[in-house]
């Protein structure tokens, strides 16, 4: 059984580390987790690594974050993964620092790869891991604030919550997604 792990996230130097990219660290970790790397591919770079028998395909897609949908689909059908067995791991600004919560289905939630994805697929049912980077900003600082750097304290904290959603990835495979939901949901 083959799966489909998509971290969302902005290609280059300057959006590294940042918290618009939690999605290509997750994969990141998950990656270095289970002894693999990325490589350039099509739309986006690619690792590929197996967990109890379930076959996983990590894309951090090189399209930006607003065009998300099209690496999105193209890995889809080139894998031949139904959007059942994909999960899409973004920054949500509406959760606490840290916070991983999953939904089988949902709206984009005002977010433009959310978007993207939702509209190349036709629908918004397929699921989706939001991991919160908090909403620690004032009036019109959204852009700066997810575009920005970890605090020191977020720093300190970030590694256990990767590990964290390398485990949920790897049960999401394994047992599942409503199991999953059980297990992880705002932990």
């Amino acid at each position: 059984m083959k799966f489909l792990l998509v971290g969302l996230g902005n290609p280059g130097a300057e959006y590294e580390r940042t918290r618009h990219n939690i999605g290509f660290l997750a994969l990141d970790a998950l990656a270095k987790a289970s002894g693999t790397s990325f490589a350039p591919d099509r739309l986006g770079d690619v690792a590929r690594c197996k967990h109890r028998g379930r076959q996983l395909v990590l894309v951090k897609p090189a399209t930006f974050m607003n065009l998300s949908g099209k690496s999105v689909r193209y890995w889809l059908d080139a894998e031949k993964i139904s959007a059942d067995r994909l999960m899409v791991v973004t920054d949500d600004i509406n959760l606490p620092f840290g916070t991983l919560r999953i939904r089988a289905k949902g709206s984009d939630g005002g977010h433009n790869g959310l978007k993207d994805i939702q509209t190349v697929l036709g629908n918004n049912v397929y699921p989706r891991l939001r991991f919160g980077v908090g909403a620690d900003f004032g009036p019109g600082r959204q852009v700066d604030h997810v575009l920005g750097h970890f605090s020191s304290e977020e720093e300190k904290a970030l590694e256990e919550r990767l590990e964290r959603t390398s485990a949920l990835l790897r049960s999401f495979a394994f047992i599942g997604l409503e199991r999953t939901m059980n297990t992880f949901n705002n932990t």
